[in-house]
C-alpha cells in the first residue's frame, strides 16, 4: 500500500480539551501524516473551551467530567453516529491512544471490519493511583491493560524503559519505539531573558531551579517540595521557578511560598522560560517519557531526575544530569547541590544535554512511525483476525 492510500482513525482519551504532552505528540503526529498525504480522523472527547486548536479532523465523542479530576473527561463510548462515521471514514488502521471505554470498543469495531490495530502508551496508570490512596486497584488496572494491548498487531512505547516495562509486565508481546522530538527552533539557549528573570523578582546572580509541568500529585510535588526545603536547611541559595497550573497549586504553594510561580506558559514564553532557569529538576516516576525533560535539554540545562521511565532514558547520569533513586529527597537535594555551587559542572552538562537533544528530530521520529504503520497494514488484516473478545468479559466492547 502506497502512503496516499493510508486511512488512520486514532482513537484518544483527550486530544485537545487539556495540554499535555501526550495530546501534542500526537497532534504533531497527524500533522506530519496528513503532509505525507495520510488521510487521519480523530474520535475523542471534547470541550467547550479546548486548549488549543486540533490538528486534523476532529470527531467529538460523548464524555462526562470525571468528578475527582474536573480537567479531565471520560469517553462514554461510540454511538451509532460516530460508528457510522468510521465506518464511511474507511480506515485501513485503527490507532489507539488510550485503553478507556472508547479504546476497547474501537478495538471491537476494528475486529468486525477486518481492520489491524495499533496503540500508543502515554501514561503510566499504575504509578498515578498511588498518590491518591488507591494504589489496590492497580492490579485490576493491570488486567485490563494486558487484554487492551496483549493481542494488538504492534505497541508503541515512548523509551526503551518504557517498552521494558510493557513487556515484563507482560502487557504487551509486539512492543516497538515511537519516540518524542522537540522543535529546536523554539527550545534552545538563545531563548535565555534576564529582563524576564528580573521583571519575576530574580536576581542575575540566582540560581534557578525550575519545576515545569501541571501541578498534580502525580507528577512528585511533595517530593520535590521535600528536596528544597532540604537544600535550604543546608545553607544552599537558590531560587525555585515553577511553570505550570494545576489542582495541586495551592498545595505547593502553601509548602513553597517564596518560589516564583509564572502559571502556565506556552509557545516562546515557555521557551524563554526554560532557558532563564540553570537547571530542571523532575522528579516524577509517572513519565513514559518526559517531554519537559527534553525541552530542558534542548534549552541548555542539566535536568535532575528520578530513575524511572522516560528521563532515565533521556539523561545521561553525570553526563547531562544526575539520576536520583525515586522518593529520595536527600539525593534529590545532594545532585541539586552539586549543580547549584559548581557553575563549571552546569555549563558541561547543559551543554551535553544540547547535543543529545539534536537526535530527536519530530519529523524522523514521526515518519518511522509513518513506516510502522505501512509495514502493519501491508501484512494484511491477519494481525487484527487475531485479536480475541478478552474485554467483552469486563462489559467494556459490546456496541454502544
Amino acid at each position: 500500500m502506497r502512503q496516499n492510500q493510508l486511512r488512520v482513525a486514532l482513537f484518544s482519551g483527550n486530544y485537545n480539551y487539556q495540554r499535555d504532552g501526550a495530546n501534542q505528540s500526537l497532534n504533531r503526529l497527524v500533522g506530519f501524516l496528513e503532509r505525507q498525504g495520510v488521510a487521519v480522523r480523530i474520535y475523542s472527547p471534547t470541550s467547550k473551551t479546548p486548549a488549543f486548536e486540533p490538528t486534523g479532523t476532529l470527531v467529538s465523542v460523548p464524555s462526562l467530567k470525571i468528578p475527582s479530576r474536573g480537567e479531565y473527561r471520560f469517553a462514554l463510548g461510540l454511538p451509532p453516529a460516530v460508528r457510522r462515521d468510521i465506518a464511511a471514514f474507511a480506515p485501513t488502521l485503527f490507532h489507539l491512544s488510550s485503553p478507556d471505554r472508547v479504546g476497547f470498543r474501537a478495538k471491537a469495531l476494528a475486529r468486525a471490519m477486518g481492520v489491524p490495530v495499533v496503540a500508543s502508551v502515554h501514561t503510566r496508570f499504575d504509578t498515578y493511583l498511588t498518590y491518591y490512596g488507591l494504589s489496590w486497584v492497580n492490579r485490576f488496572i493491570a488486567n485490563i491493560m494486558r487484554r487492551f494491548y496483549g493481542d494488538l498487531a504492534e505497541v508503541y512505547a515512548p523509551s526503551e524503559g518504557m517498552a521494558e516495562v510493557l513487556r515484563a509486565d507482560g502487557m504487551a508481546k509486539r512492543v516497538a519505539i515511537w519516540s518524542r522530538g522537540v522543535d529546536a527552533a523554539l527550545f534552545n539557549p538563545a531563548r535565555r531573558d534576564l529582563q524576564w528573570r528580573r521583571a519575576q523578582g530574580i536576581a542575575d546572580d540566582d540560581v534557578v531551579i525550575a519545576f515545569v509541568g501541571r501541578l498534580v500529585l502525580e507528577k512528585g510535588l511533595d517530593v520535590f517540595a521535600d528536596a528544597v526545603a532540604m537544600l535550604a536547611q543546608r545553607g544552599v541559595r537558590h531560587r525555585v521557578m515553577i511553570v505550570g497550573e494545576g489542582p495541586a497549586r495551592a498545595a505547593i504553594a502553601a509548602r513553597l511560598p517564596d518560589a516564583v510561580y509564572t502559571g502556565h506558559l506556552g509557545g516562546t514564553d515557555l521557551a524563554r522560560a526554560f532557558a532563564s532557569a540553570e537547571m530542571l529538576f523532575n522528579p516524577s516516576i509517572t513519565e513514559t517519557f518526559g517531554n519537559v525533560t527534553l525541552e530542558a535539554m534542548a534549552s541548555g540545562l542539566p535536568v535532575v531526575g528520578a530513575r524511572a521511565t522516560g528521563t532515565a532514558s533521556l539523561v545521561g547520569d553525570g553526563v547531562t544530569g544526575r539520576l536520583v533513586t525515586p522518593g529520595s529527597a536527600a539525593g534529590f537535594a545532594d545532585a541539586l547541590g552539586y549543580y547549584v555551587t559548581d557553575a563549571a559542572a552546569r555549563r558541561a552538562a547543559g551543554e551535553a544535554g544540547l547535543a543529545a537533544s539534536r537526535r530527536y528530530d519530530w519529523d524522523e521520529i514521526n515518519q518511522k512511525m509513518l513506516d510502522h504503520y505501512l509495514t502493519i497494514v501491508g501484512a494484511g488484516s491477519a494481525a487484527s483476525a487475531s485479536l480475541s473478545p478478552s474485554g467483552e468479559r469486563w462489559g467494556l466492547v459490546r456496541a454502544a
